[in-house]
């Protein structure tokens, strides 16, 4: 069992039937009240984030979850295949599940699906930055490099960024899986 002076951030919990990671905590002590602790937690079933207060010595369960190495295979039918590289089982995970992170994944990467009690499958867990590559976009003007001006374009899985006016379709580009930002070109 956890209570709230184990709090720290990236600690799964178990609450009221549902699995939460701590975003943020901040403990609170007021002269008029008992102390508490006001937290940012993800739902990892859902995906929401929410945040919420507890009482100070309030009790919760150890959530086990375990981060499986995986090679991300194909989608098909709105489902999601991953191998497990230790042993080469496959699995499938739905997109409903996934829908966010699927913006960055192809064929052949790696990622890490978390599961709970070794049953039930919560996600994937993505690289901070992924490599992908431009398949559509404007062409850039001449004289438009010196300044900070972006340009949309559209990458191999379908996410749309914006990217400085140098980058042309075909190049690789290293994206922030957080936010779907350009971050460099690939070296």
């Amino acid at each position: 069992m956890y209570t709230t002076s184990d709090f720290k951030t990236g600690l799964t919990i178990g609450y009221k039937g549902n699995i939460y990671s701590i975003m943020e905590f901040m403990h609170v002590k007021s002269a008029n009240s008992m102390a508490f602790v006001r937290t940012k937690v993800r739902n990892l079933r859902t995906g929401a984030i929410t945040e919420m207060a507890f009482n100070a010595q309030e009790k919760f369960e150890r959530a086990q979850i375990d981060k499986i190495s995986m090679q991300y295979l194909y989608g098909s039918d709105g489902m999601h295949v991953f191998m497990n590289l230790d042993n080469y089982e496959q699995i499938e995970i739905p997109n409903e599940q996934i829908k966010n992170e699927a913006r960055f994944i192809v064929d052949g990467m790696t990622v890490e699906v978390l599961s709970y009690n070794e049953v039930e499958i919560l996600g994937i867990n993505l690289p901070d930055k992924v490599a992908l590559t431009v398949k559509e976009t404007v062409p850039g003007v001449k004289g438009d490099t010196k300044t900070t001006a972006m340009k949309d374009a559209v990458l191999e899985t379908g996410l749309q960024t914006k990217v400085p006016m140098f980058i042309e379709e075909g190049e690789r580009i290293v994206v922030s899986t957080i936010d779907g930002s350009y971050v460099s070109r690939e070296k």
